[in-house]
């Protein structure tokens, strides 16, 4: 599918969140500033005057991880999902996120911050070459990691997260496995899963793919005892590195259970402010690439934008037509991974 290019939209967010993390010292601010307060205050109201949940993904900026009810990686809030009473339920994240969240609640107002907050590799994927894979093989089960547009997963017998992949995909009977979009998780999947065959896409995460071979060693000779972590979207040469490869979700609660001191993390900075919530007090040191892995698309995703969309009920997420086609492969999804 060739190298991703930004989008203006994106380089100016990834410009402003790279501004912000030099001047915090780092990817959890110290002090969320004078006016967090009163808008935590604001938030706080609208959210009881409009019946409004708020989930947030790990990968947000830290200020609205704060002022979300509930935090998760896409399995978690998917699950989740589907247990919410509140009217609406605002997701902040990326778009492929709140189209699922809809697919499981059709009769909930599903409201996104920021719209234009969109995932690249959501979108990476052929129908010509879905229909390519489907006349070559039989016995094959088509898996659809849930970052993909509601219109991809409607081509899925199945959808998966990088939480749930490898147990999902073990209890599926069909031998051959079209694994889209994702060919970093894809292939781990293959290696993790040989009596499978895992017929591999062209798509990929533009962050994880940005984290580099060279960078992970300098910072393995920097930091000899620290513990390597990896999501299982980066590179197949930067998996190779990892003590540990898990999702977002995974990888937290292994930093938080761990003995050890010192980590270095491969994925999305966002993760942090999670990570030093469960350690606070146990000292512990976590390491990111010299080039910071930060998601422009979920850094779009500030305070102030949630603010907006609970004030004025805006981005209210409007499946496309024949969308209720893939809500079956996400209602799968939820059976299979709590077998």
């Amino acid at each position: 599918m060739g190298d991703y290019v930004m989008t203006p939209l994106e380089r100016q967010s990834l410009e402003r969140a790279l501004r912000r993390l030099h001047e915090d010292g780092g990817p959890v601010p110290q002090d969320f500033g004078s006016g967090f307060g009163a808008l935590r205050e604001r938030v706080e109201r609208l959210k009881r005057e409009r019946d409004a949940v708020v989930l947030a993904h790990y990968y947000v900026p830290a200020e609205t991880q704060a002022l979300a009810d509930h935090v998760g990686d896409s399995f978690y809030l998917a699950r989740l999902a589907k247990t919410l009473t509140a009217e609406t339920i605002v997701l902040c994240g990326v778009s492929f996120m709140a189209e699922s969240v809809k697919l499981l609640n059709p009769d909930r107002r599903v409201l996104m911050p920021v719209p234009a907050a969109d995932c690249p590799m959501a979108h990476m994927v052929r129908e010509a070459d879905v229909d390519r894979v489907r006349t070559q093989y039989d016995d094959l089960a088509i898996v659809a990691y849930v970052n993909t547009t509601a219109r991809i997963k409607r081509w899925a017998d199945v959808c998966v997260t990088s939480s749930n992949a490898l147990k999902v995909v073990r209890a599926l009977p069909q031998h051959n496995i079209l694994f889209l979009p994702d060919m970093n998780l894809g292939r781990y999947v293959a290696h993790q899963l040989p009596e499978k065959n895992v017929i591999l896409n062209r798509g990929y995460c533009p962050t994880h793919m940005r984290i580099a071979l060279a960078e992970v060693e300098a910072l393995e000779l920097a930091y000899p005892d620290a513990e390597v972590l990896a999501h299982p979207e980066c590179s197949e040469e930067v998996l190779a590195e990892a003590d540990f490869i898990g999702s977002t979700k995974q990888i937290i609660e292994h930093i938080a259970a761990s003995s050890r001191k010192e980590f270095i993390v491969l994925t999305v900075m966002g993760v942090s402010y999670e990570i030093e919530r469960q350690t606070q007090g146990q000292h512990k040191r976590v390491h990111y690439p010299a080039t910071p892995p930060i998601c422009p698309n979920m850094a779009m995703v500030t305070p102030q934008s949630l603010l907006s969309c609970l004030e004025d009920r805006s981005g209210e997420m409007q499946l496309p037509e024949d969308a209720d086609r893939a809500n079956a492969p996400l209602e799968r999804m939820l059976e299979l991974a709590a077998l």
